[in-house]
């Protein structure tokens, strides 16, 4: 599998944020992106839960990922063409909606495979988390709330931080997708360093 490329993914991350998760060689490291291979993997695996409608899949990959990452209807709809294509998967109508179903050869394929499938979801859940972790801190901000573990308050500095933080984005927040994107790459990163380091 390999066809058809995608324009979008995880984008330039660092090292520190995207290693790990057990993934080997195809591990999210510098400059690794989420490829066409990886996205109908994903779309397999989703598939072989249940049958599902492409828009289905769309948003159970946003929600995967705690809406990090939202693959286009542009990429969705043209890979399961391809699983259709090469017999991993066939679709039905349902009125003007197509209902996708995973083929045995697409079980075969992804018994194979399952192993990276499971990897990039569970890297879909570290960003998701930490993510989550971002706008707690930011929702702390706005409530003037410490979080419920904090046995004391933060630093002047790190209030400011956190002031300037919010502000930033909420001047940010109807910017484009593009613009969304490369903020969310931000935050991510900011949150793996600051989630690195005790003390």
């Amino acid at each position: 599998m390999g066809r058809p490329r995608g324009r979008h993914g995880f984008g330039p991350f660092g090292r520190s944020f995207m290693e790990g998760g057990g993934m080997g060689g195809r591990g999210f490291g510098m400059g690794r992106k989420l490829s066409s291979s990886d996205l109908q993997l994903l779309i397999l695996k989703l598939l072989d839960e249940r049958s599902r409608y492409g828009y289905e899949i769309i948003k159970e990959l946003e929600e995967r990922s705690k809406g990090f990452y939202v693959p286009s209807p542009g990429m969705v709809y043209p890979a399961l063409t391809y699983l259709e294509e090469i017999g991993y998967a066939t679709v039905a109508a349902d009125g003007s909606r197509k209902l996708y179903s995973i083929t045995e050869p697409g079980k075969d394929y992804l018994g194979k495979n399952l192993a990276t499938a499971d990897a990039l979801f569970t890297q879909f859940d570290r960003v998701g988390e930490r993510m989550d972790q971002v706008r707690r801190a930011l929702r702390d901000e706005e409530s003037g709330e410490e979080p419920a573990d904090s046995g004391r308050r933060g630093s002047r500095e790190l209030h400011r931080a956190r002031h300037d933080l919010r502000a930033a984005l909420a001047d940010k927040w109807h910017s484009s997708r593009e613009e969304q994107r490369r903020i969310a790459e931000i935050l991510a990163r900011a949150a793996a360093e600051i989630a690195g380091k005790q003390g």
